[in-house]
């Protein structure tokens, strides 16, 4: 019993160790999990949608409706379509009371609208902001490859404004 046992025991310690390169070899062979190239595996391919024959300059503007103050960290990027990028907005509430905030964004020329793809970004939902708080919000994006070539620049404009009714009492301090 104690040899079937030691031997049982010696097979499993194989098995889990041979685990590994046969993992490697499997995700090698399917073309998956294959991030480097060492030890002769293959390199994951590249994004193919980013278009690096063309680069299109991003300007980015931002405009206050309310008691704060609102602004992109940058004024303006440089992107190949297809890739993705994000760009930072700053606000900064002014006053001593929580206020409730949305943002519109705008697009010029308006014919870009549906080749600019957001992945993430603060106008997709309402935010609060405290007494004198300051936030930093992203917007992750890229350009759709199918962008007219005529196009070379984008203005990515953002109306930040408070939501009517939503005004809270003047906190004492």
């Amino acid at each position: 019993m104690l040899i079937k046992l030691v031997v049982v025991a010696v097979a499993m310690f194989g098995f889990g160790y041979a685990l590994i390169p046969v993992y490697r070899h499997m995700c090698e062979l399917l073309g998956i999990n294959v991030l480097t190239a060492q030890d002769g595996m293959a390199v994951r391919d590249a994004n193919t949608q980013i278009d690096k024959t063309r680069t299109i300059t991003i300007e980015l503007d931002g405009n206050a409706q309310g008691p704060w103050r609102f602004r992109p960290t940058t004024r303006s990027i440089d992107v190949h379509p297809g890739e993705l990028a994000t760009v930072m907005y700053e606000v900064v509430n002014t006053t001593n009371r929580t206020v409730q905030a949305q943002a519109i964004p705008s697009y010029a020329p308006q014919s870009v609208t549906p080749h600019f793809k957001k992945v993430e970004c603060f106008c997709f939902k309402q935010q609060t902001m405290g007494p004198n708080e300051a936030k930093q919000m992203p917007v992750v994006f890229f350009i759709d490859p199918a962008l007219p070539r005529e196009v070379k620049t984008i203005t990515l404009s953002y109306t930040f404004f408070e939501i009517a009714g939503t005004q809270n009492s003047v906190v004492k301090q």
